[in-house]
């Protein structure tokens, strides 16, 4: 049996705005299961990227509740919740957010650095993933020396090198050219099939939501599951 890795029960999201309420999410359950890859598309502000960054912690819901593995993430202290996002998520956006200072394999250990992995063990992880993705002859380059398809691939070993349980993609192809994005395509799919790993994935990219299990359509503040 699958087991239920994460879940949405009954979450609302809505901002203030003025002197009114401006609604995002409403009362939306939904739950992902490991080993899977689901796809949300919809259209622009109907609060894709709301979704995800309520999945990953990094935002919370206004009403109702998110478990990830069992754990009620509302219940999370500041520094636990950053932990467990460490620990368990993986992160890669349409903008790469690499640091520029660092060389790609320097920026590929940074989370496993701050885990606490010793810098030897996490080296050897990260130049395995950049071999992976083809970029084993630019372990050293920097962000700004790197092709916008090569920063994404970075940023996709970056997400990985925790062996995360689950991996959040916002439009991880919206800032590439068609040729490099059909490689992303490919790449995040296949390497997070091959690690066993779950992906949720906001995407306008129908050729790229088609490669997963299951796609959602993102409308009237809530999910529905696409045929």
């Amino acid at each position: 049996m699958t087991k239920e890795l994460l879940r949405f029960h009954a979450v609302t999201k809505a901002f203030v705005s003025g002197q009114s309420q401006l609604v995002i999410l409403e009362d939306l359950d939904f739950v992902l299961y490991s080993g899977t890859s689901v796809a949300i598309t919809g259209k622009s502000g109907s609060g894709k990227s709301t979704l995800l960054n309520i999945a990953g912690g990094l935002d919370k819901p206004s009403a109702g509740s998110v478990s990830f593995l069992g754990r009620e993430l509302g219940r999370l202290n500041d520094k636990e919740l950053s932990s467990f996002r460490n620990r368990h998520i993986g992160f890669v956006f349409q903008s790469h957010i690499l640091l520029d200072d660092f060389t790609a394999l320097e920026n590929v250990c940074v989370p496993a650095l701050i885990r606490g992995v010793r810098q030897s063990d996490a080296v050897k992880r990260a130049k395995e993933l950049l071999d992976r993705v083809g970029l084993s002859d630019r372990l050293q380059h920097r962000p700004q020396k790197l092709s916008g398809g090569e920063r994404q691939r970075v940023a996709i070993c970056r997400a990985l090198v925790n062996a995360p349980d689950l991996i959040i993609a916002d439009e991880p192809t919206g800032s590439l050219d068609e040729e490099s994005s059909s490689g992303i395509e490919t790449l995040l799919t296949d390497i997070v099939r091959e690690e066993g790993k779950t992906l949720l994935m906001v995407t306008h990219d129908t050729q790229l939501a088609s490669r997963c299990s299951t796609v959602y359509l993102l409308h009237n503040k809530t999910l529905q599951e696409m045929e």
